[in-house]
């Protein structure tokens, strides 16, 4: 979807249309949620501080959140997939992939069901959608960034490749900008310079991951679309108004966390063995800290009070705590739980 919280917003309120929308907390503390493409001229992201983003913009409109209605709105979206195909990856509430090689409806093109997919989305919620449309994820993932808003793109089995090889590193998917300056101090700027390094190579300079940039340098990815993938974890945080020394206030601020964890856990019949507790001082450095337990966490006091120690081994600190942040994951259920011919994409 394209900027879809502000979209949202912006369809829901026509006082905000044409106009540049963050949505997110306009606090001093506050923190960009989504931005409109009105606010994106000026620089304007998602992550970005509240401070930074009205200082680019001076007549940026904030927004609180309404995550309720996104809900509702990515229930519609994903009724519109299944129409098409039951081989849906949700990768958030504005994203996921599909595998339309076998699709309900017959039709041997993927840029048409794209398209279809599009236009039906514009009539059901009044919200523009891009897509990428290619032979694997990483792709597909690439190609719905090249036409955005409201456009899509296709990368053939004969382009990708060469396509991977024009690359900037940092415009790879799932390369960070922390990766992106390591493989750039080792003269990777391009698909094509990944392309050129040996697998021992980089294995020995990025472990496990090595193998992965080896195959995806050359436009390989075999992953296929999980409909029924696992979620990894469950997490809450919160930015405070000021800084925390204390060590009671910062643990009675774990309370809400870990209860909105906890509640989330409840509603997806799922648990976890792994706290993980993060912190972020007032200098922006972040640290986490987990606890794996033998068996899953029992319940909601059993979450805080591990959460609560890891907290405790902290203090005294020397500077103040503006974020604290409770994630469970090492999660599993509460009850424990062919070839295909290559579709024409063009």
């Amino acid at each position: 979807m394209d900027a879809f919280y502000a979209s949202v917003e912006q369809r829901d309120n026509p006082e905000l249309r044409g106009k540049p929308v963050a949505v997110g907390g306009s606090a001093a503390r506050g923190v960009v949620a989504a931005a409109s493409y009105e606010a994106r001229v000026f620089g304007v992201r998602s992550a970005l501080p509240s401070v930074t983003a009205r200082r680019l913009c001076p007549d940026l409109i904030f927004v609180k959140p309404r995550f309720e209605v996104y809900r509702s709105v990515s229930n519609q979206i994903r009724e519109i997939f299944a129409e098409h195909t039951d081989l849906i990856e949700p990768l958030s509430l504005d994203e996921a992939y599909l595998d339309v090689t076998e699709n309900k409806n017959g039709i041997g093109v993927a840029t048409e069901i794209a398209a279809l997919i599009r236009a039906r989305i514009k009539d059901v919620t009044g919200l523009n959608a891009s897509a990428g449309i290619s032979y694997c994820k990483f792709l597909a993932k690439t190609a719905s960034d090249l036409n955005k808003p409201n456009g899509q793109a296709v990368i053939t089995p004969r382009l990708g490749p060469d396509f991977v090889a024009s690359l900037a590193i940092k415009k790879f998917h799932g390369i960070g900008p922390a990766t992106a300056a390591k493989m750039q101090r080792l003269g990777i700027e391009t698909g094509a310079d990944l392309r050129e390094r040996s697998l021992a190579f980089l294995q020995q300079n990025f472990g496990k991951s090595g193998h992965w940039y080896y195959r995806i340098a050359r436009g390989i990815d075999e992953r296929a679309v999980q409909p029924d993938r696992q979620r990894k974890s469950i997490g809450a945080e919160d930015t405070f108004a000021a800084d925390i020394f204390d060590f009671d206030l910062a643990r009675q601020e774990l309370v809400p966390l870990a209860d909105k964890v906890w509640k989330h856990s409840l509603t997806k019949q799922l648990r976890g063995r792994t706290v993980t507790l993060k912190v972020k001082y007032a200098d922006f450095q972040q640290i986490t800290r987990s606890r794996t337990l033998p068996d899953c966490v029992a319940g909601l006091n059993d979450m805080t009070d591990v959460a609560g120690s890891m907290l405790a081994a902290l203090f005294p600190v020397s500077k103040g705590i503006r974020l604290l942040g409770v994630t469970l994951s090492s999660l599993e259920g509460v009850d424990g739980e062919g070839e295909q011919q290559q579709l024409a994409l063009f």
